[in-house]
Parts: C-alpha cells; structure tokens; sequence
C-alpha cells in the first residue's frame, strides 16, 4: 500500500462511525490508552503541531475530531474554513502521533466523544478542564479530561490577519 493511502485510511467520515468503533475496538483490546482532541485546524501550523503531540503524549493512540466545513463556517463566519475539510483531514492524518482523524459536523463533539470514550479527553489550557466539552461523558467512567499549554503567537486567526494587513 502506497503512503497517501495509509494516510487516507487514518480519515474516518461521519458515515464511518461503526469502522471506527471496530478500530477503537481492536486498540482497547490490545490495552492501548486512547487519547480524544478536537478542533478546526484550518491553517496548521506550529502551535497545532505541538499541541497535538503533548495530546498524543497522554496516551498510545490519538483520535482527533475535525470539524466539517460547515461547522467551521457556524463558529469562524462564512470566509473560512481557509482549506476545505478533506485538505485538512489528509494534512492532520499525515502527521505521525495522530492515528485517527473522525470529521463531525455539529457545534461540538459532544456527540462524536460519546462515540469514542476516550480514556483521556485534552484540550488547550485555555480551557478550565470542567469546561470542556464531554467532561461529564469521561468523567462518568473515570476518563480523566487534562489541557496542554498552547504555543504563544501561533493561531489560524492571527495568520489571516497578518495576511490581510
């Protein structure tokens, strides 16, 4: 099998949720730590790098929820997603600590975190760990919820930005 595609198998749509589960599956059976993180990752860049690998450093496998084109649009306004959503899968699935790419296309990925129980849910420090969305799904079956400091001067907005002056 050539590079792209195991990259491409990495790439779980919305329609794909029962091939995930078996992969989830067949990963907890070999005791593997799952660790879940999600985010729009438009334009990926240093901050998004490291952050990823701390998350990929709080377990054995990294499942990442993209958000679709059209819940980007929703949160960031109708100019973005800068690339398309299957660009941003295949960029985030190229990566090496990240083992699975799920895209979902509501709001949040209360939904998608239900799907994947991840032993460990990570988001940026930004967050308060009770805010996060899911909390209340992880902590329910004692998952832990941790945040990662976030790289300072690194963001898709603030690249747009510097772009446009």
């Amino acid at each position: 099998m050539d590079s792209l595609q195991l990259i491409k198998n990495k790439i779980y749509s919305t329609s794909q949720l029962s091939l995930l589960t078996s992969q989830l599956t067949m990963w907890r059976d070999q005791g593997l730590r799952i660790v879940f993180t999600n985010g729009c990752f438009d334009l990926l860049h240093r901050g998004h790098v490291e952050y990823l690998s701390k998350a990929s450093d709080k377990g054995d496998v990294l499942v990442v929820g993209l958000n679709t084109d059209a819940s980007v649009r929703r949160l960031k306004g109708e100019s973005r997603p800068v690339n398309d959503e299957d660009a941003r899968a295949i960029v985030l699935a190229s990566l090496a600590c990240i083992d699975a790419v799920v895209l979902f296309g509501e709001d949040t990925p209360y939904e998608l975190i239900k799907v994947v129980r991840p032993d460990v849910l990570v988001k940026g420090a930004d967050y308060k760990p009770e805010e996060i969305v899911g909390y209340d799904i992880v902590t329910s079956y004692g998952g832990k919820v941790e945040t990662v400091d976030l790289v300072e001067g690194y963001s898709t907005t603030g690249t747009i930005a510097a772009l446009q002056r």
